[in-house]
């Protein structure tokens, strides 16, 4: 049995069906379940998991070509597989959320039905809180280098955190852990767990998450994204010749930036741990940046929360 400031946390380190909405909402559904089987409390997946990262964007050559149909052939492929936060994929994500008592935090390409944004693609992030609400909606701010090519800037709505198992649950994507006032804001949200999200945990996501977990004084879920070299969209060449295009890399780290469990590569599994939140408490006695720590009589800060239409 959990004791009283303990969470049980599941990171579900699995390939989607690429470009497969239907696929990936069955899969994300089994291994929610799963998780909640195991008795966790939170299950996060990787960014963009729905339905798939464009990794054909740093990997095929042509995939920059003005007007290359290719290229565009793929594009339409992703759209019409990717999924809105009023469609049904996300009501079934909310409603497995509330009849498990489970939350949920997953990675989307969000597409927009209607009115402002309609037409481009967002790199999104989705908390379901356990009563089946879509308790934070947090679009990318900047797309990083050829992720323009896909996705448009997001807002400011989501930099803020959700109640879960009486724990504060907040979360960035991939670059984002570079954005000091990203960082800043989500600090002082009063995360105890913080979900950063990759395309593959590697090195350098290592070496931000652990950064994050140091600074925040909270726990990292670094989360990476399995796919099969098999996935890549057959009408753009590419040279990648491992099994695995992007290779994983989960892992779990304390607020003193410690390994709970140390990255994973290179395979699929459900990781599961728990964690005793009042390491928060003692490793706040050190430094907290939004506290003792933050000096507001030299420094100030303000978070413009943008609202779209």
């Amino acid at each position: 049995m959990l004791q009283p400031n303990n969470i049980r946390v599941a990171i579900a380190q699995s390939a989607p069906v690429y470009h497969d909405k239907q696929g990936s909402l069955a899969k994300a559904l089994d291994l929610i379940q799963q998780a909640s089987d195991q008795g966790a409390q939170l299950i996060v997946f990787g960014e963009t998991w729905f339905p798939g990262y464009p990794v054909w964007l740093d990997v095929c050559p042509a995939a920059g070509l003005w007007n290359h149909e290719p290229t565009k052939r793929v594009f339409a492929e992703l759209r019409q597989n990717s999924i809105s936060i009023n469609g049904p994929e996300a009501k079934a994500l909310a409603q497995a959320a509330g009849d498990l008592g489970i939350g949920i935090v997953i990675g989307i390409n969000e597409r927009v039905d209607e009115g402002p944004g309609r037409g481009t693609l967002y790199n999104s992030l989705l908390t379901f809180s356990p009563d089946g609400r879509l308790a934070n909606h947090h679009p990318k701010l900047v797309p990083t280098f050829t992720e323009r090519m896909v996705w448009g800037n997001g807002d400011g709505r989501g930099l803020s955190s959700a109640t879960i198992a009486n724990t504060r649950v907040g979360g960035l994507i991939c670059w984002e852990h570079w954005m000091p006032l990203a960082r800043t804001a989500m600090h002082q949200a009063g995360e105890q767990v913080h979900i950063a999200v990759w395309p593959t945990a590697n090195e350098m996501a290592q070496l931000a998450s652990r950064h994050y977990a140091f600074e925040g004084r909270c726990f990292v879920l670094a989360v990476g994204l399995m796919m099969p070299t098999t996935d890549m969209p057959a009408e753009l060449p590419h040279t990648v010749t491992d099994t695995w295009v992007e290779r994983g890399g989960s892992a779990i780290i304390a607020p003193d930036a410690s390994y709970i469990v140390e990255p994973i590569y290179d395979r699929e599994e459900l990781i599961i741990a728990n964690l005793d939140l009042t390491m928060i408490d003692r490793e706040s006695m050190a430094l907290d940046v939004t506290g003792h720590y933050s000096r507001p009589d030299i420094f100030t800060f303000s978070h413009r929360t943008l609202k779209s239409d």
